[in-house]
Formats: structure tokens, C-alpha cells, sequence
């Protein structure tokens, strides 16, 4: 057996690799979950159910899903031009930090005004922190992937020195949290009685966004470029320092921005615990998505789903819902199989 590249992958084979890994991940899950001493089928529906079988159940979906949004274009980004951004983790609290810090009294202004403030001091405050392995990477050639991943713990124990001491609210009772975001500042909610905010609107249109820049523009050219083939783009005098920077801006920008829809949109206060690790998982988003700005719509809200989904699950039937971080896993791993099987065939024989 040997692999052969294929000169042109057949169109329909690229479009159903994330549907079959999907199911080939709900098959080898079944057995795990049979492995519980329960029924997949009976885990199944249950799971189904807690994510889209209400109205409740659909908006913490997509509430779940609107900071996986954020962080998979962040990854999505980033990955297209070769820059292993593994720090969005990082960016997201640097973006809900810059958010409380304009947030919180600092400065009242109307909600139309305030609300876009927010997101633009997130946006900053992202980019900002993911200047230094960019540097590192285009001057002194150092790993970004060493660089952003460690610069995630270093991030998170100033948010505990910071809500420990000079940021922590005297009216938390003791708990390590800031002051709450002012109500102008505050998303207004799309569904009544729910934690679906605007948030979800931004981040749709900031896919859209991404979509249209990596699409129909010069910057977006250049990042393509420069992600299929360095040494090419080089050649015909594209900078690759100039790519690397564009890319750092537009995907820290957005990991902080998934900060912000976090402490304005569904907190309303900057804690530790204020990612379940969005960062990471957006990783995953983007990889489903083939890193594609529209496929990172379709991969979050599936992701949000099986995690909301398996949260009721475990109530309703006996199996804990790290099932749902098993899915996710083998989702990846067959994303991952199925594109070198779009890339490669293979020959059985000499």
C-alpha cells in the first residue's frame, strides 16, 4: 500500500469529507457511550434534543457558539498564512480585559456609541498582545507556536493578580471578579428570557467580513499566497514579514473580540473562569471548517451543539458529558484523515 497525490481532487469527494467525518465520529462515540452501559441511540436523541429541541435549547447553542466563531476565524486566519496561532486562548481574555477596562465607568457613553468602543478596544487589545511572538517569529525566528501557547498561561495569571487586587469588585462578596460592565455597554439580548445576545450578529458579520478580505482583495491574495508557498510569493515580491503582521492583527483582533461578546454579552464581568477554553476549541472550529470564514459559521454552532447537547444528556441519561470532548476529538482526527485522502489515493500493489 503507498499513497499517490491526486493531480485534481474530485469536488464532491471536498465537500462531503466534513459530513462523513462527522458520522464516522457518531459511530466510534456510539461505542464509547455503549462502553457507559448505555444505548447510543437513547444518548443520541437526548443529546439532539438538549441542543435543538427547543427554543431555549437553540439560543445556549448558538450563545455557545458565538465565541467559537470568534476564535475559529482567529485560527482560521491565521492557519491560511502558516502562522500557527495557538494563543487565541490568550487574546480573548487581553480582549475582555481591554473591554472592562473601558468598560466599567471609564468612559459613558450612548449604547450605539459604547458597544462598538468595546469591541474596538478588544480588537486592540488582541492584536497588541500577539505583536511580541510575531516579532519574535519575523526577527529572531522563533517558533510562534512555542510563543502564543506559553504567552496563554503567562495572559491568565495577570487576569488572577489583576482580580485579586487592584481590579476586584468590593461588592463580589470576595469573589475574584471585576466591576461589572456599565449597562450601556452591556449586548442587548435577540431572544427574550435567553443568553442569546448581539454578539452573534457581530461575529456573522465579521465571517462574512473575513470571507470577503481573504476573497475579493490584495491583503487577502498576499495571505493565501503566502500560506500555499513562501518561497513563491517571495519571488514575486510579496513581503513576508508585511503577511505574517496582517495576519497577527486580524486574528488577535478577533480572539479579543470573542473576549468582549464574553463580558458584555453574556458575564458582564471579567473572571478566571470566563473561557472553558474557547481558545483552544476554536482550533477545532477552524480545522472543520477547512479553514474556511463561512465553514467556521456551520463548524461552531455544530461544536456549541454537542457541547450543550451532551451537558443535557448527562442529566437525562447516564453518561458523563466528556463524551462530548471525545466527539469533538474524533471529529478532528477524521477531518484530519479525510484531507489527506482528498490530497492523496491510495495504490494498493507495486
Amino acid at each position: 500500500m503507498r499513497l499517490k497525490t491526486r493531480r485534481d481532487a474530485p469536488v464532491w469527494l471536498i465537500a462531503l469529507l466534513p459530513i462523513l467525518s462527522i458520522g464516522v465520529a457518531f459511530i466510534i462515540g456510539a461505542f464509547f457511550i455503549i462502553w457507559a452501559g448505555e444505548s447510543p441511540i437513547t444518548a443520541y436523541i437526548a443529546l439532539i434534543k438538549g441542543s435543538l429541541g427547543s427554543t431555549f435549547a437553540i439560543t445556549e447553542s448558538l450563545a455557545r457558539a458565538t465565541p467559537l466563531i470568534f476564535t475559529g476565524l482567529a485560527a482560521a486566519v491565521a492557519f491560511r498564512a502558516k502562522f500557527w496561532n495557538i494563543g487565541a486562548e490568550g487574546q480573548l481574555y487581553c480582549g475582555a480585559m481591554a473591554a472592562t477596562l473601558v468598560g466599567t465607568g471609564v468612559i459613558d457613553l450612548p449604547a450605539p456609541i459604547m458597544i462598538p468602543m468595546l469591541f474596538i478596544a478588544g480588537a486592540l487589545g488582541g492584536c497588541l498582545i500577539l505583536l511580541v511572538p510575531v516579532v519574535l517569529k519575523t526577527h529572531m525566528k522563533v517558533d510562534e507556536v512555542v510563543t502564543t501557547l506559553l504567552l496563554n498561561f503567562v495572559i491568565l495569571l495577570f487576569v488572577n493578580m489583576l482580580l485579586e487586587g487592584p481590579w476586584k469588585d468590593p461588592m463580589a462578596m470576595g469573589w475574584p471578579q471585576a466591576a461589572r460592565i456599565i449597562d450601556n455597554g452591556v449586548l442587548p439580548t435577540i431572544v427574550a428570557k435567553s443568553r442569546l445576545h448581539f454578539g452573534i450578529i457581530i461575529a456573522l458579520v465579521m465571517s462574512v467580513v473575513m470571507w470577503a478580505i481573504l476573497r475579493f482583495t490584495v491583503w487577502g491574495y498576499e495571505i493565501r499566497a503566502v500560506g500555499y508557498n513562501q518561497q513563491a510569493s517571495t519571488f514575486f515580491g510579496i513581503s513576508i514579514n508585511k503577511s505574517v503582521l496582517m495576519v497577527a492583527l486580524f486574528s488577535g483582533g478577533l480572539a479579543g473580540m470573542a473576549g468582549v461578546s464574553e463580558v458584555a454579552g453574556l458575564k458582564g464581568y471579567l473572571t478566571l473562569t470566563l473561557s472553558p477554553g474557547f481558545g483552544y476549541t476554536g482550533i477545532a472550529v477552524a480545522m472543520l471548517a477547512q479553514l474556511h470564514p463561512i465553514g467556521v459559521i456551520v463548524s461552531a454552532i455544530f461544536l456549541a451543539s454537542i457541547y450543550v447537547g451532551a451537558d443535557a444528556m448527562s442529566r437525562t441519561v447516564n453518561i458523563p458529558n466528556y463524551i462530548a470532548d471525545i466527539l469533538v476529538a474524533i471529529s478532528l482526527l477524521s477531518v484530519l484523515v479525510g484531507a489527506m485522502l482528498a490530497r492523496f489515493r491510495i495504490v494498493w500493489g507495486k
